[in-house]
């Protein structure tokens, strides 16, 4: 029998050697910063090196070694470059760790990091090895969008739901706190795609012709009205900006790419910028954020624009090549280990390592944009959109509010920010890219293999009716 692997002279690769050599390299950019985040504060290597090292080693060699067995054909970039983001946020967090215990505020957010990773590595083996076929999640597509919904509304519960500095997007149960909205994205891009897939060619019909552009008709505004409105309730009840803006933007951008009509941008464009303006002169708080955005240092003695401006002087002192660990004041902004972190790489590592992380970032989309190229089924190219675009959109939202580019949000950076239930979500986030990516570059059955295992059936019939 011909090998499977070969279809029409194409050699399909494998191509884990060449991951497990990029996770090597990822290693050495965790483990190295964690160094000299120890040699740029103390003057010496973290007593602690060995072990933290180690740990994080046999993290990553062990889900290399599920996707080795379990998804042998998946994208080789993507953990590598997830590991790195990781592992150059544990450093930089244990830096703001250190700095704050020189403050006299000690705080362990690495450790709680690390233990908050192990969790996020344990559920991507768990996907990967529970969802052996993508399509499969297609058949829970109301299912999702339900659970994203009670998601959403949880924070808003009297009893669990937290309200922390302006939104309400937290719940506490006991000891545990949780964000739902990072578990309800990926459940939201599943049901979106699982939606999209039998009323695309609906979807998709034109309507009225204005300025060149096929509007649709208005029988089918139906979704991205819901949608529109779903979003605005978060931000009036829940006041979270970024949460509303990814979103919307999500659907937005499934339901263009499931539909191929720049129509609905026309549509959803209209909608973003008519929401703005209702939510801008109707809510306080909304207005609030963009009289902030627009003049910081009107309020910078009143402290409401404290973060972003010190977080953009923090940008500026650093410079093109940064300060260097240890020589930096990280612990000048709040919540520098989430919300800021950008900032903080900016300051002692400088634009430099800025614009490397946007760089990895940007790997992680363009994989993400590939598989869904590649695959062979819509569905699957849909939730590969999907879960991309969350990544790029998120990253989006942080970084520009960081930078001034729009008004300050309350996302974390993806793999670089503290937080369990990001850091979680975004894990699985990996894993579901890795299986479609497994699923659309593994070598369909050529045309001679069907033909022999025919023969050979044939062959085995033949030979049983000759017996009898």
């Amino acid at each position: 029998m011909a090998q499977p692997s070969t279809i029409m002279g194409f050699v399909h690769r494998r191509r884990r050697g060449a991951e497990l050599f990029l996770l090597i390299l990822a290693l050495a950019v965790g483990i190295g910063a964690y160094a000299a985040v120890g040699l740029g504060v103390d003057g010496e290597v973290p007593a602690d090196l060995f072990g933290y090292g180690a740990w994080l080693a046999a993290l990553l060699v062990a889900a290399h070694l599920v996707i080795r067995f379990a998804a042998p054909y998946a994208d080789p970039v993507l953990l590598p470059v997830v590991a790195a983001l990781n592992g150059l946020g544990l450093a930089v967090i244990h830096r703001i760790d250190l700095a704050k215990e020189a403050a006299g505020s000690p705080h362990a957010f690495a450790q709680q990091q690390l233990i908050w990773m192990t969790v996020g590595v344990a559920l991507f083996v768990i996907t990967l090895l529970a969802v052996r076929d993508h399509r499969v999640l297609q058949r829970f597509t109301y299912t999702s969008g339900l659970a994203a919904i009670v998601l959403l509304l949880l924070p808003l519960l009297p009893g669990i739901g937290r309200t922390i500095y302006g939104a309400r997007i937290w719940i506490h149960v006991g000891p545990f706190s949780f964000q739902p909205g990072e578990v309800a994205k990926v459940l939201l891009v599943i049901a979106i795609a699982g939606y999209l897939v039998p009323h695309r060619d609906a979807l998709a019909l034109a309507g009225r012709r204005v300025l060149f552009v096929d509007l649709p008709r208005g029988r089918d505004l139906g979704p991205i009205l819901v949608m529109w409105l779903i979003s605005l309730g978060i931000l009036v009840f829940q006041r979270d900006l970024g949460s509303s803006l990814l979103f919307f933007g999500l659907f937005l951008i499934m339901l263009y790419v499931a539909t191929e009509r720049p129509g609905w941008l026309v549509v959803g464009a209209l909608l973003f910028v008519g929401g703005a303006f209702l939510a801008y002169f109707l809510f306080g708080h909304v207005r609030e954020r963009f009289d902030i955005w627009l003049h910081p240092f009107d309020f910078y003695e009143s402290g409401e624009s404290f973060q972003p401006i010190e977080a953009r002087f923090g940008l500026g002192w650093g410079g093109l090549v940064g300060r260097g660990f240890g020589n930096g004041d990280p612990n000048r902004v709040p919540f520098a280990e989430s919300d800021f972190i950008i900032s903080s790489i900016g300051e002692e590592l400088g634009l430099t390592a800025v614009m490397a992380v946007l760089m990895m970032y940007g790997l992680i989309v363009e994989r993400a944009l590939r598989t869904a190229v590649i695959c062979r089924d819509a569905f699957g190219k849909l939730v590969a959109t999907g879960l991309g675009s969350a990544i790029a959109l998120q990253v989006f939202v942080v970084v520009g509010g960081v930078t001034g580019l729009i008004p300050l949000t309350g996302l974390t950076t993806p793999f670089l920010s503290y937080g369990g239930s990001s850091l979680i979500a975004n894990w699985v986030i990996i894993a579901l890219l890795l299986r479609i990516s497994d699923q659309a570059r593994r070598p369909a059955p050529t045309i001679s293999d069907d033909t022999t295992a025919i023969s050979d059936d044939a062959t085995q019939i033949v030979k049983i009716g000759e017996r009898r």
